[in-house]
């Protein structure tokens, strides 16, 4: 028995699924959704679908083709180095010191936070969000938008963003990688799905940069070095108790004079 229930504490967790995994869910529950509401609740009349359907058909067919295109002469994603040719490189033992853990998952290994995990997703000041790994400026607050995923979302990135080049079907259910243009960093995934977010920065786009908040830091407008926020800082859930004040906390224990 105790055999059994220590093997079972040392067992790994399950991986998180992408952000484009999260994505390809939500596409397929909009579209079940749609497929299982009534026609009246629609608003769509069949001159209207007939209309829609060949250049949708058209839209599919040029996807597809381009797929098969970037198929063949484009290397697999995530392939890339996130080294080579970057201006800001250092070894794996280097980016494992300067980088906690949560931001070396994120930045040097590709991974995914869970959502509503990073401060934030809450962060409504103006301001500049940096890389958390060489502190290029990657997005402004400007374009910051809540969009309900969990993870600190912007309809348009700065100059210091790379884009990875993928065909638009791939694009619209996989997304397109993230990284730091100056050390090659990942920080999330693009999506065409901006028009669903009406009122925001990427409704404007058309895309929705989702990103691991534990990938960058944010420095207010007009703050200092003190009033920077790391990402990878936890989000307090809603509704939880205060931290206790300095007053209340117990005296440190101070050592001893040695006599």
């Amino acid at each position: 028995g105790i055999l059994s229930t220590t093997s079972s504490c040392l067992r790994p967790p399950l991986p998180l699924p992408s952000h484009s995994v999260m994505h390809t869910m939500r596409v397929l529950a909009t579209a079940a959704a749609l497929l299982l509401a009534p026609a009246s609740s629609l608003q769509l009349s069949r001159r209207s679908a007939l209309q829609c359907m060949p250049a949708a058909g058209a839209g599919l067919a040029s996807a597809a083709a381009g797929a098969q295109r970037a198929a063949a002469a484009t290397p697999a994603p995530r392939d890339k180095s996130r080294t080579d040719g970057y201006k800001v490189q250092r070894s794996d033992r280097e980016w494992a010191y300067v980088l906690s853990g949560a931001q070396y998952n994120v930045l040097r290994q590709g991974g995914t936070e869970r959502p509503n995990s990073s401060i934030l997703v809450n962060e409504k000041r103006k301001g500049t969000f940096s890389c958390a790994g060489c502190g290029t400026p990657l997005y402004s607050s400007e374009t910051k938008f809540n969009s309900g995923t969990g993870w600190p979302s912007f309809g348009l990135g700065l100059p210091g963003v790379e884009i990875e080049e993928v065909n638009p079907l791939v694009a619209s259910f996989a997304g397109a990688e993230l990284r730091c243009g100056t050390c090659g960093g990942h920080l999330g995934d693009r999506f065409l799905d901006g028009k669903l977010f009406l009122d925001t920065a990427a409704f404007e786009s058309g895309t929705r940069h989702c990103i691991d908040g534990a990938a960058l830091t944010f420095m207010p407008e007009g703050g200092g070095k003190d009033d920077m926020v790391f990402g990878d800082t936890p989000l307090k859930p809603a509704g939880a108790p205060p931290s206790e004040p300095d007053w209340l906390k117990p005296p440190p224990i101070k050592a001893r004079a040695a006599s």
